[in-house]
């Protein structure tokens, strides 16, 4: 393939959330003759010689949606364009897209649907996410290509056994997140300290985070991305209880990093598969049992449990292979 458009919110590798998209670029770079990304905002800094980021950042959503579609002809033509996460990209680029055959893809992976992802679905060539359970709708469409983990930005650590049992909760402070839950079910285990850090990027998650610190809760502050394989690597257990359907990126990569993994997304099976590491979204007692289980074992049977997730990224979920899946599905 000679010339793939990638659409984009951000290309900042200190944003705490967005910066993974950073090593997807590089991976499509590496099988593309050229990519050319638009985004919100961002540059090319750490991006290779072969991708042109413009943007399209502007202070109204009219002006924004101007921006875009001059950004999107002058990059056109292109063999493929690819829409990361945003279904209103794919509204946006489709007149002029599919008007010249051009394959559109929309990578997504979310567990709510919306009235625009449902119109996104439709005009889309295919749907890329990292399960067929990760994409909200029904749709032939949809293929399940993994997720895009760069295996490189973490490394085992030797974890030596600690009289209290460290959990890590990290991510956005949503109630998608089931964090209360959570927290509840590490209050009812001995020998146990949870650690938080997060972002509250809009109102709804800045009303919960503060909803949590009434309680008593403590609450960290999001961390940047490269401080992110330190707090693994500090920590016994990651544990997510993220609404099912969408499989949290922070799992993978807290597996990338040979820790072990506590999570109810059922999308996880495969990751899981021969470890009980699943319990129950909104039981704080099924969690409570899993923690009383991981803290009886001793430090070679998890490092053992952190090696085979670590291989079982690398094998199906890293950054190599989801760039691979997205080449195909536009072919």
């Amino acid at each position: 393939m000679r010339r793939l458009l990638f659409l984009t919110q951000s290309v900042d590798p200190a944003h705490p959330v967005l910066a993974a998209t950073i090593p997807q670029i590089r991976a499509l770079a590496e099988r593309v003759d050229e990519v050319v990304v638009l985004a919100q905002a961002g540059s090319g800094e750490r991006l290779p010689s072969n991708v042109e980021v413009r943007t399209f950042g502007a202070a109204t959503q009219p002006g924004r949606a101007w921006r875009f579609e001059r950004e999107l002809a002058r990059a056109l033509p292109a063999d493929a364009v690819v829409a990361h996460m945003i279904p209103v990209y794919v509204l946006l680029a489709a007149p002029l897209v599919r008007a010249r055959r051009t394959p559109l893809l929309l990578w997504y992976t979310h567990w709510k649907a919306s009235p625009t992802l449902r119109v996104a679905e439709r005009l889309a060539t295919a749907v890329v996410s990292v399960d067929r359970r990760s994409f909200p709708l029904e749709s032939a469409k949809v293929r399940g290509i993994g997720h895009g983990i760069d295996v490189s930005e973490f490394s085992c650590t030797d974890r030596s056994a600690h009289a209290v049992l460290r959990a890590l909760v990290l991510g956005r402070y949503s109630p998608a997140k089931g964090i209360e839950t959570i927290l509840r079910g590490v209050q009812q285990v001995d020998g146990v300290e949870v650690k938080l850090h997060g972002v509250a990027l809009n109102d709804l998650e800045r009303r919960h985070r503060a909803k949590l610190e009434e309680r008593g809760f403590p609450l960290g502050d999001a961390v940047p991305r490269a401080e992110v394989p330190d707090l693994f690597a500090r920590a016994d257990v990651l544990v997510n209880n993220m609404e099912a359907g969408a499989p949290d990126k922070v799992v993978y990569e807290a597996a990338a990093a040979c820790l072990p993994v506590l999570a109810s997304n059922p999308v996880f099976d495969e990751l899981f598969d021969g470890f009980p590491l699943s319990f129950e979204r909104d039981s704080p007692e099924s969690l409570a049992e899993r923690l009383r289980w991981l803290a009886s074992l001793d430090e070679g049977e998890r490092a053992k449990i952190g090696r085979t997730l670590r291989e079982r990224v690398a094998d199906r979920h890293s950054v190599n292979t989801w760039a691979d899946g997205i080449l195909a599905a536009a072919r």
